[in-house]
């Protein structure tokens, strides 16, 4: 026990939140690293005071806008982030009196749109299946809010040197020295490519030999992906970022969204942390990308932020089951699946550029009534689904003009068909069909297959005989 009269000179009281923004812990994993004779740890840098990474290079970028007269009292944040971000600029902000503004996807989780506006700021919701550099991504509504808010500023933490360089003054340094300069491997997510550069530049400035792995969504750019969407948020990108450093990451791995997601949820309950999915796909990376190192190797994982704003989504059994993450009940939609047969492929579906002869066509050929339309080849990610085509109404159009069978698709489509999961309930999708003549499938957050209501008569007449 503590002398409890051995007290410090003066109360230890910070001065300014942003004075917390740092020195976060160091944890042995335990669990699930059973097997690996290396020692396995994690920067738990959901204690900082935003509850994220991104508190440290939020903090760099704004004190140095208002050094160089970029953001003056009374301005405005303009920025495009997942989340995280926000949460650090609007801590930065509350404490210095700026107005925010910030643009993120739909694929944001509603708790991270809610702990945004907590802090006072505005959000904006954009698409996340569009392009960069179409007028609807999250890129191009923050550079048309930037042109039209007088005293603007967007820290653009893409593209702004202070974001890796505050890792490379804090980040970094607080990880050799909580080692002891013993750390091997080192392993994080890459986003904006800030956290990792940094950190990486700064360790391999100490020790050359250290191994950096990037941990990164299957489908994004820095695994070889060409930036189709997936669920996981945070990291990954549809681009390359210059405030990313390839030359500095000795290897990425891709990690599906599947493996991220049960992977946070297999931490939360085996080590009692609460993660997020980019922390899961950071542990998967590590696990996977380690391969047992040896006894005397310290594998450094960084998680970037809990799991309290994906409560709605991760850790929601319903939420994990709608995209087929995970299998709930006896009899599922998987089993009505495998009662179809070998003779029609996983996924049936035409390009809103195909012909509508050619969709009549594919509809003939597979004895279907409706459709998916998606871009995209397989396997192609929900988000890549852009609609659906009905037989019956491409035979009234047809009979009314005959010239639509030569017409795109995209020009006739209807709203995309509903999606279950695959690992839901047969009742789930029965209440579903009835009112809505086809489902999407999903299986691993992936469309997987069409099904109608021909396929469960079928499967519940033969579980009947």
């Amino acid at each position: 026990m503590s002398d409890p009269t051995d007290l410090p000179e003066r109360p230890q009281i910070a001065d300014s939140l942003l004075d917390l923004i740092g020195n976060t812990p160091l944890l042995r994993l335990n669990r699930v690293t059973e097997g690996l004779s290396c020692t396995v740890a994690v920067k738990l840098e959901m204690l900082n005071p935003g509850g994220s990474v991104k508190d440290r290079p939020a903090r760099a970028m704004i004190e140095q806008a208002e050094r160089e007269g970029l953001l003056k009292p009374g301005g405005t944040i303009v920025e495009p982030t997942s989340g995280n971000t926000g949460v650090g600029l609007a801590i930065v902000a509350a404490e210095k009196g700026y107005r925010c503004i910030f643009v993120v996807t739909d694929k944001v989780a509603p708790e991270k749109i809610r702990l945004l506006e907590a802090y006072g700021a505005e959000v904006v919701v954009c698409p996340v299946a569009v392009e960069p550099d179409d007028p609807r991504s999250y890129y191009s509504v923050s550079e048309r809010l930037m042109s039209e808010i007088p005293g603007a500023f967007r820290p653009n933490q893409y593209d702004n040197r202070w974001n890796p360089w505050a890792h490379e003054q804090t980040t970094g340094p607080e990880i050799w020295r909580q080692t002891a300069g013993r750390i091997t491997h080192f392993v994080a997510g890459i986003g904006t490519g800030g956290t990792i550069t940094g950190v990486a530049r700064y360790l391999k400035s100490q020790r050359p030999d250290v191994q950096i792995i990037g941990a990164d969504p299957v489908g994004s750019v820095y695994s070889g992906g060409s930036g189709r969407p997936y669920l996981v948020e945070g990291i990954g990108e549809d681009f390359w970022p210059s405030t990313y450093d390839p030359s500095l990451v000795d290897r990425v791995v891709a990690v599906s969204d599947a493996d991220s997601f049960l992977m946070a949820r297999r931490v939360t309950r085996e080590e009692g942390l609460l993660i997020g999915g980019s922390g899961g796909t950071a542990v998967a990376a590590a696990l996977e990308g380690a391969r047992d190192p040896g006894p005397d190797a310290l594998l450094l994982l960084l998680l970037p932020d809990s799991g309290r704003g994906y409560l709605s989504r991760i850790f929601d059994d319903d939420w994990m089951a709608t995209y087929g993450f995970l299998r709930t009940g006896e009899h599922t939609v998987e089993d009505v699946l495998a009662h179809r047969g070998d003779n029609i492929p996983p996924l049936v579906y035409v390009h809103p550029e195909d012909t509508v002869q050619r969709a009549v066509n594919v509809m003939r050929g597979y004895g279907f009534s409706q459709l998916p339309v998606a871009k995209g080849e397989m396997p192609l990610a929900a988000a890549e689904i852009m609609g659906a085509v009905d037989e019956l109404a491409l035979m009234e159009r047809a009979f009314r003009d005959p010239h639509v069978l030569d017409e795109p698709v995209e020009k006739v489509m209807g709203d995309p068909l509903p999606t279950v999961g695959i690992g839901q309930p047969v009742a789930t999708a029965v209440e579903l069909l009835d009112t809505a003549p086809a489902l999407v499938v999903l299986a691993g957050g992936r469309p997987h297959a069409v099904l109608g209501r021909a396929d469960i008569l079928e499967y519940l007449a033969r579980a009947a005989s």
